[in-house]
């Protein structure tokens, strides 16, 4: 039987309760996670945990779920991998499949990049975000994990939170946000997610 992202889940908690017992190694938890993630079979999760002390319903399989958010947004063709703005502007949104990397430049210009109603090729995408004397906004929904690491010099890398909401479930897509802002800023703002618009795609 496939494994879902709720099976590989579980075994992932009965890691990291062994972790926190004394059981197994920091350095055998990131190999075990490692292959948790990367199971296609349920089968292939029960090896993981073969040498700890574990409930076997852990191990079978997630009853099957009503389909929705976030499972069915990954997957998908994935989309451009560049949006450039050179004395110019830029705009991804609406209904378009983020590619597991995109980069985005602006030089004297804009970009902006819209993943609100977006789909995601891999459950872990990254957007390289480069801002010099331009600006570029990235708005991300608030049920997506997002991880921003860029660096502004004489600029700004910022995130802004507006949506008020928890973090989102770690089934969720994950975005990494890094790049630089040179005498430009990259903005990127969590906002609700608006996914009962009808779909747009601009492009530049």
């Amino acid at each position: 039987m496939r494994a879902s992202d709720a099976d590989r889940e579980r075994v992932a908690q009965v890691l990291h309760n062994a972790l926190s017992e004394g059981r197994i190694t920091v350095n055998e938890l990131e190999e075990r996670l490692t292959t948790v993630y990367a199971a296609k079979l349920v089968g292939e999760l029960k090896p993981v945990t073969a040498d700890l002390p574990t409930s076997s319903a852990a191990l079978e399989a997630a009853p099957t779920r009503a389909l929705g958010f976030p499972d069915q947004r990954i997957g998908g063709h994935p989309g451009s991998p560049v949006s450039i703005g050179v004395m110019s502007g830029a705009v991804r949104k609406g209904s378009w499949v983020l590619p597991p990397q995109h980069t985005s430049f602006a030089f004297w210009g804009g970009a902006e990049i819209d993943l609100r109603q977006a789909r995601f090729a891999d459950r872990q995408c990254t957007i390289t975000a480069v801002a010099i004397m331009g600006g570029i906004t990235i708005t991300v929904p608030d049920d997506i994990n997002v991880d921003v690491t860029g660096i502004g010099f004489m600029g700004g890398f910022v995130l802004e939170d507006k949506s008020g909401a928890p973090p989102a479930p770690p089934t969720a897509p994950t975005v990494k946000i890094n790049g630089l802002g040179f005498w430009g800023g990259v903005v990127v703002y969590r906002k609700p997610a608006q996914r009962s618009e009808p779909p747009q795609i601009e492009g530049a």
